[in-house]
């Protein structure tokens, strides 16, 4: 599997040439960093749920530096909205992860996020692994193994498709960042009664959660997933601030590169993309569909309503869709109207 740009980097016997805007992020998480260990913030591991088939893991955590434990109550559980993006990220930390009987050693890049593959044999299904760093508790984190024998999976956005947002898309990054509580969104109607369905229809499919937010708020999303009943499955986030070439960081790049990624990690599954169309989610999936055809199973549209398009800023083009496009495409407002469609196209029972 491929390795980050510094493990690359290293390996070659050099360090990557950072952008301007990098250095200065590094320099302030390094004073930061400093600080927050003389008040006596110690090290916290935020574990995500990875994924993998037979014979590999991709393993998913962050290192922060938190403050000690106060009670029974796990830290990274407490580390949420604001709190989660002036969390300090500590970099170049070495993070141990064991997986029945098998331990790797892997280094947590610029923003302190652990995003690596270990080569494990683990039957299909959930697992669970150990991660842990110097002067850091041992955290648990789920894994979800995808039988081979598996032949459709579920790839959903987040943002106005599983839950409302009802916020203008220029404040949408600054409200998942300093605001976000799980209790402060709505579920979108009747889809996570459709996710239950299709993956009791196909035993064994995996589904995975793929937005541009940050790893900042994954615990948050997590919760907000776990209440309102949508099935266990990966998130796929994005880091914040700068990256080594340029200012900003591309949630569309992300995205487009998590499902290109997905397809070859799985060559085996046919996807259900689930997006909506306020925007950007239908051309992303007419592109993927047209170069990994046999990848794509169909694609549902959650249809956003009048109000939800405004604050979006608008909804996406008509003609997004390339005529020579063969994927299966569904629209409607709600769950309960997509699973009417998806029956229809066989992907359900009724």
């Amino acid at each position: 599997m491929a390795k980050s740009l510094r493990e690359s980097a290293r390996a070659a016997g050099a360090e990557p040439i950072l952008h301007f805007a990098a250095r200065i992020e590094d320099r302030l998480h390094s004073f930061r960093e400093k600080r927050a260990r003389k008040r006596g913030l110690t090290a916290t591991i935020i574990p995500y749920t990875g994924y993998g088939s037979p014979g590999w893991i991709r393993v998913l955590c962050r290192v922060l530096l938190t403050k000690p434990i106060i009670s029974d109550d796990k830290r990274y559980k407490k580390i949420r909205g604001w709190r989660s993006f002036t969390s300090v990220p500590v970099d170049d930390v070495v993070v141990t992860i064991s997986i029945a009987g098998v331990e790797q050693h892997v280094t947590a890049d610029r923003g302190g996020v652990v995003d690596t593959v270990v080569k494990v044999e683990l039957s299909p299904g959930w697992h669970t692994i150990t991660i842990r760093s110097e002067g850091s508790e041992v955290v648990e984190a789920p894994v979800f193994v995808v039988d081979p024998d598996a032949r459709f999976g579920l790839i959903s956005d987040v943002d106005d498709t599983v839950m409302v947002t009802a916020l203008p898309r220029p404040l949408l990054a600054a409200w998942n960042t300093f605001v976000l509580d799980e209790h402060a969104r709505r579920p979108v109607p009747g889809m996570a009664v459709l996710y239950e369905r299709l993956l009791r229809d196909h035993p064994g499919a995996p589904v995975f959660y793929l937005s541009t937010g940050a790893w900042n708020v994954a615990p948050t999303l997590s919760r907000f997933l776990m209440r309102h009943l949508y099935p266990s499955g990966p998130l796929l986030l994005t880091d914040w601030g700068p990256t080594h070439d340029r200012w900003f960081r591309s949630g569309r790049a992300h995205k487009q590169e998590s499902l290109i990624r997905l397809a070859g990690e799985f060559p085996q599954l046919r996807w259900l993309l689930v997006g909506d169309d306020g925007q950007h989610d239908e051309e992303l999936y007419t592109h993927f569909s047209e170069s990994h055809p046999t990848s794509v199973e169909a694609i549902a549209i959650r249809q956003l309503s009048t109000s939800e398009a405004v604050l979006a800023g608008g909804r996406s083009k008509d003609d997004e869709r390339a005529p020579e496009d063969s994927a299966r495409w569904v629209y409607a407002p709600d769950g309960a109207g997509l699973a009417e469609q998806l029956s229809e196209l066989g992907l359900l029972n009724d």
